[in-house]
């Protein structure tokens, strides 16, 4: 008896389902599995690679004019718009950090990388590349760093605009710097990672959507996140552009930031200063006190305004976050005239902008010649703490200096100097960056490096107290002992 189509039909099907069992069992199931596994099982890379010791990255951005670049210098620890670059893990007592690094004295070729401290064996490892820039020399594709939960390091790889993409990568093993796992690549610069125990990842970025953009996204796993939301693009009516940078710190559930303002998204005239936080892992946006702002903000005069300097024709540079015992937010920022380094525009004013609960408050701390002068601010208990570069030496009118520690005992009000952490320096040192969560002797670090020349640039550490220590620039042995500095 011939088959009909009916039967012949039924056949083809049957053994396509067949087919398809065997496909399932055989090849997707395993691909699922593996999928499973990331952020448990991930396969590691087949090679880890790592340099000899810790050398920074030197840059100059090539905006000449009679004092000089508008910076340039060692910058491995640059931008303070990446944030963090460093956190303890006290699991393991140890501290990782990454930073914008190179091969040798004379190479201007960028590396992401990640380093760690042993807190118990005071020693080093050898750092590790976690992702080659490719013949890049910016350092605005600097990395940030998050952990999570579970120990795993999460690397936020800074891409530049829309023409160099940015990464994110997972370590292959908790606490661990040996290999990691590209995650994603997307639009993505100045990286800001927060990861909120239970919860996870809420990330501030920066997208050039015109010019300067604010965005976030969430994640539970950090391997599937949220589509992108715009937080800020203020523009006044003829404005073709809009622009802000932010700087943002994390109280427990709370993620806040500051933020400035570039007019018609002309950077050299960022100005004023304005204030937002979410403590519902970014479902609402709201003020100080708690009133809901819809995002994205567009007016000049939203209630997220601070303080207004546009019409004071004054540039603000924020440079830090951190807060009070009762979680009341405090921004340490740089101001004066103009954007071109020199006498021509006078010293810089470091001020920190703080809220007490009440009312916002300004205070002085001390002064600076360079707009690019960045420190850090440390709030432990009653004693409040900036480390930052504002003595303007040996390359005056450049970026950076030498490396002064101010304290505060009464809230910000006053401030006296009460240790110089460097002396008789080579090069200048910039960009002091502290850990999330630090304990000492690793509580801080930053690199140093000539504005005015290229040159070497080492990186160093410090603790509370105000001892420094330098990173070792030539490795031979898988680990080191950084030396004390004099």
């Amino acid at each position: 008896m011939k088959k009909t189509m009916v039967d012949t039909a039924s056949e083809f099907h049957r053994s396509n389902l067949n087919y398809l069992r065997i496909l399932f069992l055989v090849i997707i199931l395993p691909l699922l599995s593996n999928c499973a596994s990331i952020g448990q099982n991930a396969p590691e890379t087949d090679t880890v690679r790592k340099i000899d010791g810790y050398k920074g990255i030197w840059f100059t951005l090539g905006q000449f004019s009679e004092y000089g670049d508008k910076y340039s210098g060692g910058l491995g620890t640059y931008t303070a718009k990446h944030i963090p670059l460093s956190v303890y893990a006290p699991k393991v007592n140890k501290t990782f950090f990454v930073y914008g690094g190179t091969t040798g004295i004379n190479d201007r070729y960028l590396l992401c990388m990640i380093g760690s401290y042993d807190h118990a064996a005071n020693t080093v490892t050898k750092p590790v590349v976690v992702y080659d820039k490719k013949g890049v020399n910016d350092p605005h594709d600097n990395p940030s760093l998050a952990m999570d939960d579970e120990g795993y390091l999460w690397v936020f790889v800074s891409g530049r605009g829309r023409t160099r993409l940015g990464f994110k990568y997972r370590s292959n093993k908790p606490y661990s710097t040996d290999g990691f796992q590209q995650i994603t690549d997307e639009e993505m610069t100045y990286p800001q990672p927060k990861y909120i125990s239970g919860k996870g990842f809420l990330h501030l970025f920066t997208k050039y959507t015109g010019t300067r953009e604010l965005y976030f996204e969430t994640s539970k796993d950090g391997i599937t996140w949220t589509e992108d939301k715009k937080l800020a693009g203020i523009k006044r009516p003829g404005d073709k552009n809009s622009g802000h940078y932010q700087i943002s710190g994390q109280h427990g559930n709370k993620v806040a930031f500051f933020f400035n303002w570039h007019p018609n998204g002309d950077v050299d005239q960022r100005t004023n200063i304005y204030y937002l936080q979410t403590t519902d892992f970014g479902q609402t946006w709201t003020t100080i006190d708690g009133k809901e702002i819809p995002v994205p903000l567009t007016d000049m005069n939203t209630p997220a305004l601070l303080r207004e300097y546009y019409s004071k024709k004054k540039n603000v540079y924020i440079k830090d976050v951190n807060f009070d015992e009762k979680g009341n937010p405090i921004a340490l920022h740089v101001s004066g005239t103009g954007h071109q380094p020199g006498p021509q525009n006078g010293l810089k004013d470091w001020s920190i902008l703080y809220y007490n609960g009440k009312e916002w408050e300004d205070h002085k701390i001390t002064t600076s010649d360079h707009n690019y002068d960045t420190g850090s601010l440390f709030v432990k208990g009653k004693e409040w703490i900036v480390v930052a570069p504002t003595e303007n030496s040996p390359q005056k009118w450049g970026g950076g200096g030498e490396i002064v520690m101010w304290k505060s005992t009464d809230k910000g009000k006053t401030w006296k100097k009460t240790k110089k952490l460097t002396s008789n320096s080579p090069r200048n040192h910039n960009y002091v960056r502290k850990v999330v969560n630090g304990k000492d002797p690793f509580y801080f670090f930053w690199a140093d490096g000539n504005p005015d020349k290229m040159s070497e640039s080492r990186l160093y550490f410090g603790n509370s107290k105000g001892d420094v220590w330098q990173l070792p620039y030539d490795m031979q042995d898988e680990t080191a002992i950084p030396v004390k500095m004099k």
